[in-house]
């Protein structure tokens, strides 16, 4: 509030007051009190006003209140003084008028810095919370005495406090994943490279015949399709998490991109004794997706089903609707994944431990790639339960006015 306020204030209170006793004992006394509200009050809230802007040269809030205080009860007096002179109050009636209200005033600054002592007790509550998080604690609680202003701000702190935290842990796993992408990429680089220089070094050297060169030849050129499918897993995945997606979406039916994708996968399951198949509802509804990109899903977990399926077992693709998703399914009798692998399965270069071998075919980009493109789509993959195997289920939104 401004000084111009303030003293708005003051005179509509004097005026008030004033006008009040002048209708109980005329005019003269509503006059002399109104001038004495106001040259009484005037001091009061200009020292008030000064106070506040010299606030860090007084002190600690109790003493603060005390001064306010103080001088207030101090002008009072002052008045009481006058208006017994003017008014011809007698001695006794104006001493016992300022005694009360001195007592008044002691109470007043008595009772106020019992107030301030506790506000001060939540306020350096909430300073100290404040500074042990700045200096790294964050397993603290600030906690004050009273549910007022200064409980909504350790409340607010405590919330900070959680979201730093949470902040913190998802900064500290995205680091630790990052570490052991590098490493992955790194191992998954430096096998077939090394490969490639002890290949190229003998051919080089001359120390082979015509027949082993081109054996050598052909190793060569399998490492580098690897290599390469490497680098392309790697970029697209990142593109697909920084957010770099040009492609469109459109309504897709899911029933007939189902059965084209199987139907390529076939001979690949074939030469491994594995039956792929496929389960949709006449009834499905269109999915709103790019089918490239939601083809390149469904080759991925088909394609890794069967890679873990054995001879005479079965890969079986199922879809449904429902009033907001489109839901996939690809389940396969293989050997499923262990209990605590599951969580980690579309981290990349996982493999498990069932095929965590390196020199096995795969990246172990696949899952990964699968759940971003899935999610780009606004839908979300996970490890449904299976009694045999292992089944990969993922949803997409469904297409607006689908039926």
């Amino acid at each position: 509030m401004t000084i111009v306020r303030s003293l708005a204030l003051l005179v509509l209170v004097a005026a008030l007051g004033g006008g009040a006793l002048a209708l109980a004992y005329g005019t003269r006394d509503g006059l002399l009190v109104a001038a004495l509200f106001l040259i009484t009050g005037t001091p009061v809230l200009g020292l008030s006003h000064l106070l506040v802007r010299r606030r860090d040269r007084v002190g600690s809030l109790s003493r603060q209140f005390q001064v306010v205080i103080g001088v207030a009860v101090g002008l009072v007096l002052l008045a009481v003084g006058v208006v017994a002179a003017l008014m011809f109050f007698s001695a006794h009636d104006a001493f016992v008028l300022a005694l009360l209200l001195a007592f008044a005033g002691a109470l007043a600054a008595y009772s106020a810095t019992l107030v301030a002592r506790t506000v001060m007790e939540d306020i350096e509550s909430v300073r100290d919370g404040v500074i042990a998080v700045g200096e790294g604690d964050r397993d603290l609680r600030i906690e004050t005495g009273a549910d007022d202003e200064l409980a909504e701000l350790a409340s607010s702190a405590n919330r900070m406090i959680e979201q730093l935290s949470e902040a913190e842990s998802r900064c500290g796993a995205s680091q630790d994943a990052r570490r052991q992408l590098i490493a992955a990429v790194s191992h998954d680089l430096r096998t077939p490279l090394s490969s490639l220089q002890l290949l190229s070094d003998a051919i080089s050297d001359g120390l082979v015949d015509s027949e082993t060169r081109r054996s050598y030849l052909q190793q060569m050129s399998v490492q580098v399709r690897s290599l390469s499918s490497l680098v392309e897993d790697l970029f697209e995945l990142s593109r697909l998490e920084a957010g770099d997606i040009d492609w469109s979406l459109q309504q897709v039916q899911m029933g007939d991109l189902v059965e084209e994708t199987v139907e390529a996968m076939r001979a690949q399951a074939d030469s491994r004794g594995v039956w792929v198949s496929s389960d949709i509802p006449d009834d499905l509804v269109l999915a709103r997706a790019n089918p490239e990109k939601l083809q390149r899903v469904l080759f991925n977990l088909i394609q890794n089903a069967i890679r873990h399926t054995p001879a005479d077992g079965s890969v079986t693709v199922r879809a449904e609707s429902n009033e907001h998703h489109v839901e996939v399914e690809v389940a396969d009798t293989g050997g499923g994944i262990d209990e605590h692998e599951q969580e980690r399965v579309f981290e990349p270069f996982f493999r498990g431990e069932q095929n965590g071998s390196r020199s096995r075919k795969g990246a172990g980009l696949g899952l990964t790639i699968c759940r971003a493109i899935v999610e780009a789509h606004g839908g979300r993959i996970w490890l449904a339960p299976s009694t045999e195997g292992a089944c990969v289920r993922f949803s997409l939104p469904r297409a607006t006015g689908a039926s």
